[in-house]
């Protein structure tokens, strides 16, 4: 297999070297202490370059510089359980807030304050040791030693911001369900939320002694506000490329008008053959309380109204009233299972002549 050569001093090489961090031997004590320890992988030589790129940002904290901060901060404090984010994937297949509202998220973590706070305390020590790694390296190429170290604390630190925004996800759907903004598609609303609850993450300061949801919420609102600017200013920028009709289907409104249009007609059916056997004190309730009458202008009358006209209280016109629309419920099931069962018989029977016809054919082969 040839392999593609590269000059020492060709452009692409250039490139390479003044993007590669090089990382210099340490003392002669910490090369006996590292001996047999190889270098750093390519992976890992990328992401140093990333966090040497640029200065690391963190909420300062009294605690960190105790003594034995590093022992209280993570060996003593208590292990806080990890979210299960598995119901999160299957949550966003269909993003519709309807089915949101439905769904249990059983893997929600609800953590306290003093929780909170252990967390966050990990999360900036470990940033915190990453600034101070920076501020020691400086321009210069660091050692092996202080290369690992960084790499440490960074993934650390990425480890615990990942958990707290995992344990806070839920906080993103319910403010996106809450937000009235029709005009933004909701995948976009939840990504919008997702990236203002990491920024939380970064800015969040658990020594003020507030809830985290506290400070995350508003940032969000604030957030889905900003994605709602946006949209509208580039709707008037663009307008004629924004067609509202073209946005949203409303096929499923149109299928449920549909269905509902025909099952109206359905019981309107019924009731005017009287095929639920009503009797006429009950028909005449139903008809004038739900404006069947042949007329055009027969519109419904209320319980009293129709009271009135039979000579009984109100209270006794919606006892016959309910009566009546139980029969006509049970006469509907009973005409949607004949119909079904007539569909189920016409498929039988389509099938049983297909299956005829291809016996006399293979007969005839």
């Amino acid at each position: 297999m040839r392999q593609t050569m590269i000059g020492n001093n060709s452009p692409l090489d250039r490139l390479r070297q003044r993007q590669q961090v090089r990382v210099r031997p340490g003392s002669d004590a910490s090369r006996k202490a590292s001996a047999g320890v190889a270098g750093l992988s390519a992976s890992e030589e990328r992401l140093l370059h990333q966090v040497l790129a640029e200065p690391i940002d963190y909420i300062d904290s009294q605690a960190f510089y105790e003594p034995n901060a590093e022992r209280r901060i993570y060996k003593d404090a208590p292990e806080i359980e990890k979210p299960d984010v598995g119901w999160y994937r299957p949550l966003m297949d269909d993003l519709t807030p309807s089915k949101h509202q439905t769904t249990k998220n059983t893997g929600t973590v609800l953590l306290s304050a003093a929780e909170e706070r252990v967390l966050f305390l990990q999360y900036n020590y470990a940033r915190h040791r990453v600034s101070l790694l920076q501020a020691e390296i400086g321009l210069g190429d660091p050692t092996e030693d202080q290369a690992r170290e960084i790499l440490k604390w960074y993934r650390l630190a990425s480890d615990y911001r990942e958990q707290i925004a995992e344990t806070n996800l839920a906080l993103v759907l319910a403010m996106a369900k809450r937000t009235r903004m029709s005009e933004v598609d909701f995948a976009d609303l939840v990504s919008e939320g997702n990236m203002a609850l990491l920024r939380s993450v970064d800015k969040f300061d658990c020594g003020r002694g507030f809830k985290f949801s506290t400070y995350a919420c508003r940032a969000i609102l604030k957030a889905f506000s900003r994605q709602g600017m946006k949209l509208s200013k580039y709707r008037q920028r663009f307008p004629t490329d924004f067609d509202p009709a073209m946005e949203k289907s409303d096929h499923l409104e149109t299928v449920r008008a549909t269905h509902e249009k025909e099952s109206a007609e359905e019981v309107k059916h019924i009731v005017l053959s009287n095929e639920a056997e009503l009797t006429d004190v009950e028909q005449t309730v139903i008809h004038h309380r739900f404006g069947l009458d042949s007329k055009e202008s027969a519109v419904p009358l209320t319980l009293e109204q129709v009271g009135q006209i039979i000579g009984v209280t109100k209270e006794r016109v919606r006892q016959i009233q309910n009566k009546a629309l139980e029969k006509i419920r049970l006469a509907l099931e009973e005409s949607r299972k004949e119909r079904a069962q007539l569909e189920q018989d016409d498929q039988l029977d389509a099938a049983f002549t297909d299956t005829e016809g291809d016996d006399s054919y293979t007969s005839v082969n």
